[in-house]
């Protein structure tokens, strides 16, 4: 799985809500490109963008087991998920080749903006032994 993380903290880019239209095209049509080359290799098997910490929920079961529901925007983190990738591919270091090309993701000016991707191997489930 490749995680998409975005940080306002270390970057040296002003948030997609200042990009021109043309800048954030450019950045979709990037994923766009992404996503058909690893379904022509034959290494696409699901991704997604995700919205803003604005949108996003932490939910807890309370005491009684009823949700209980923390909202957005979360001021104490800089961090927040910004899309993902599960990824097939025949080799970890191919994982971690395709989480650098997707880092190099345009931005303002087309600049790369060189965001973090993390590689985390899905786990499978245990064998029957145990």
């Amino acid at each position: 799985m490749l995680l998409m993380q975005f940080s306002s903290a270390g970057t040296d880019f002003p948030s997609i809500e200042t990009w021109t239209p043309e800048e954030i095209q450019a950045h979709i049509g990037f994923m766009g490109d992404v996503n058909a080359k690893l379904v022509a290799d034959g290494e696409w098997v699901q991704g997604e963008g995700l919205a803003g910490p604005a949108q996003a929920k932490i939910v807890r079961a309370g005491a009684d087991g009823a949700p209980v529901v923390t909202e957005g925007p979360f001021a104490e983190t800089k961090e927040f998920l910004a899309g993902w990738w599960i990824v097939d591919t025949d080799s970890p270091e191919r994982a971690v080749e395709i989480a650098a090309h997707i880092s190099t993701a345009p931005g303002p000016g087309g600049r790369p903006l060189n965001m973090p991707i993390e590689v985390h191997p899905v786990m499978s489930a245990p064998s029957q032994e145990m």
